[in-house]
């Protein structure tokens, strides 16, 4: 029996370039604890009632915007709403949050691409997120479909197409097992076809070098390591049962699937928790 303490954040992710298996590590402060190895054994997890601010530490009631204190939702750039709406970026109007930040974050390429997680969806992503972003997001599929030169064209790209297919995943289709296979490239020329006199516009305001269409990039297959997917889904809430337990039958997305429900460890990210494994 192992015992782990620390503060928590979201799974650390791998894919080897010859591999579909993702790998998985669960992050508590400074250690990384292997998880795959796991399913199939009994693992349990106890929150000690501490949720501390990913950025500054401070001690706080309840988590903000994915692991922020209150005071760092409302001042950090990562935090503002133009991080879920990019298509709102105000960096150019002078407003930014952080505009060093947003210079190293936002101002570089960006991808425009469609997965198949609970069916085909569009999504955005830095290009050295690739392929973690599809692996938090459950996706089985993927293909790049636009590279972009920023966050916030990559914004004005999905927008467009997200008028034809969905942005964001079902979690709980994608927990319920695979999602049907697609062809995602004769998808991707479909709205391509469909979004041309858009796409078109775009590349006449920012050239066409910062909106580049890809059309010969390969479809990644993402195999999950899961030995059985629940038929109903239960979710666990840490601030509603500070101690949870169950067999670990498998990991998919930031999801762990126990036996007797699910937990999404990333949005758990600065809760202190002792985890116990056989």
């Amino acid at each position: 029996m192992s015992e782990f303490q620390g503060q928590l954040s979201k799974m650390g992710v791998s894919l080897a370039v010859d591999g579909t298996e993702p790998t998985y590590h669960m992050i508590l402060d400074n250690q990384r604890i292997e998880m795959n190895p796991l399913i199939g054994q009994k693992i349990q997890f106890q929150f000690a009632g501490e949720i501390h601010c990913q950025a500054c530490d401070r001690l706080t009631k309840k988590s903000y915007s994915g692991g922020f204190c209150f005071p760092c939702s409302q001042k950090l750039a990562q935090c503002d709403l133009c991080m879920m709406k990019p298509e709102t970026c105000h960096f150019n109007a002078g407003t930014c949050r952080d505009p060093e930040w947003a210079e190293t974050v936002c101002m570089q390429d960006h991808y425009v691409y469609l997965a198949n997680s609970s069916g085909v969806k569009v999504g955005i992503t830095r290009f050295n997120q690739i392929p973690t972003r599809w692996i938090d997001q459950g996706a089985t599929q993927a293909i790049p479909i636009f590279k972009v030169k920023t966050r916030h064209q990559s914004g004005l790209v999905e927008v467009i197409f997200k008028s034809h297919v969905a942005d964001k995943t079902d979690w709980r289709k994608m927990l319920r097992g695979s999602a049907d296979a697609m062809d995602l490239a004769a998808k991707r020329d479909e709205l391509m076809a469909e979004c041309q006199q858009e796409i078109s516009e775009l590349q006449q305001q920012f050239g066409e070098h910062a909106i580049e269409p890809l059309l010969n990039e390969d479809m990644v297959e993402i195999s999950y390591p899961v030995l059985q997917y629940p038929e109903k889904i239960k979710s666990y809430n840490f601030d509603k049962t500070p101690e949870i337990s169950g067999e670990l039958q498998g990991i998919k997305g930031q999801y762990l699937i126990l036996d007797s429900g699910v937990l999404n460890i990333r949005k758990f990210s600065g809760y202190h928790i002792t985890m116990v494994t056989e």
